[in-house]
């Protein structure tokens, strides 16, 4: 009970410090700003390709010879190949906006990747002050129909292999988008700085996550305890390595647009910031494994002192600390794998990637994150084991397992 009342002392405050932060930095929505018509930043409507017919190139001007003469070249030799092909002419029409029903024609040609074809809903990019035959261009599919079944799919499995703790689950994944689309991107386009912004809402995501999906327990609040030691972690490597590394955080036309759009946002901070949150799914992951390990131990042998207790844990710890490092390394080369193969296409040496700081970001985010993983199962598999050993067999707990059998033969009863 004394290392509870610990335990409690510290996570209460640390709970109402993070709901006195959501109060005051709660943003009140993302500021407003004119669209520069640029990348993400577009008017877009739904449309559908009513009409798709097969023209030539060359009649529909769709390409030609570079103004040079010069077909020797790869885009010149690429521009004739084009000319002498054959291209579509799609007529799409808008499905939604002020525009509602108006109709025009867009000519795909035969090199380019995504190709239209008749019945085909898409997405328009609507562009005011651009020519009224010029005004709408198709920018991407439309896949909102598979991307919701597939959800619809996941969710149905969370529920049925999870039952009533995956309902639980599937209501923490809501509330934690819910936090990061109305209270953390807003705030940081408030001006918010995004390593407090951070903190606050990672913080308000893993208390509700965990003790909704676990329960209000000593167990879960040892694996709070543990998560924010690591989270802790974490934001100094973080802090230390970005600043040291000279990271700005603007290394493409996506965070190049923010800072253009927003120029007092602190890009590194926002680095930071995207490091912090990416690892905390997977802390949550390892912190709780850990604890109901120890949790189980004991439970099978409530003799087993605190040594021992960390011993084992810290064994199953090991393995896990294996397999989670190598799946967030591969994550993040999954996600970076294009850029990898850019540099496999230049034939640049591994210093010369890793200094670039595009890699250098990902290494960073890797190695830092990695570190708190590594930390987090030592850490969080000595405080179940200090909470969990406390919890002696007296002769209440004796009397209660001995009389279980003869109400139907439960065993004794789990500590939680």
């Amino acid at each position: 009970m004394h290392l509870r009342k610990v335990i409690a002392a510290v996570l209460i405050p640390f709970a109402a410090a993070v709901l006195v932060g959501l109060v005051v930095l709660w943003p009140g929505g993302a500021p407003a700003h004119e669209r520069t018509g640029v990348g993400f930043d577009r008017q877009t409507q739904d449309a559908t390709v009513t009409k798709v017919v097969e023209v030539s190139c060359k009649e529909a001007g769709a390409s030609g010879v570079p103004p040079t003469g010069d077909t020797s070249t790869a885009e010149g030799s690429s521009a004739v190949q084009q000319e002498q092909g054959t291209c579509k002419r799609a007529t799409i029409r808008v499905d939604s906006g002020d525009d509602k029903g108006r109709t025009f024609t867009e000519i795909v040609q035969p090199d380019q990747s995504r190709q239209l074809h008749e019945g085909q809903k898409v997405v328009v990019a609507y562009e005011p002050s651009a020519p009224k035959d010029l005004q709408y261009s198709v920018t991407d599919v439309n896949r909102r129909l598979p991307m919701a079944l597939l959800a619809g799919i996941f969710a149905v499995a969370v529920v049925v292999v999870g039952r009533l703790r995956g309902v639980m689950a599937l209501v923490a994944l809501a509330i934690s988008f819910m936090v990061l689309n109305f209270f953390i991107l807003p705030a940081i386009l408030q001006g918010s700085n995004p390593l407090v912004v951070a903190v606050v809402g990672a913080s308000a995501i893993m208390l509700i996550a965990l003790y909704l999906c676990h329960g209000l327990s000593a167990r879960t609040s040892v694996a709070v305890l543990g998560t924010l030691i690591s989270l802790l972690l974490i934001g100094i490597l973080g802090s230390v390595f970005i600043d040291w590394a000279a990271l700005t955080g603007n290394t493409d036309d996506n965070t190049g647009l923010i800072h253009g759009l927003y120029p007092t946002i602190d890009m590194s901070g926002l680095l930071l910031a995207g490091i912090i949150i990416g690892s905390l799914g997977v802390l949550d992951d390892v912190t709780v494994t850990q604890t109901s390990a120890v949790w189980e131990l004991h439970e099978a042998n409530p003799s087993m002192g605190w040594r021992g207790l960390y011993r084992a844990g810290i064994r199953i710890g090991r393995d896990h600390i294996a397999s989670v490092v190598n799946t967030l390394v591969l994550a993040y080369a999954g996600a970076a794998l294009p850029l990898l193969l850019l540099f496999s296409i230049a034939q640049s040496s591994v210093g010369t990637v890793a200094n670039s700081e595009l890699v250098a970001e990902e290494i960073v985010r890797t190695l830092v994150g990695s570190i708190g993983l590594v930390a987090s199962v030592p850490v969080t598999t000595a405080l179940a084991a200090l909470v969990v050993s406390a919890d002696r067999p007296g002769t209440e707990p004796a009397l209660e397992a001995s009389a279980a059998p003869a109400r139907g033969g439960r065993g004794r009863r789990r500590k939680r």
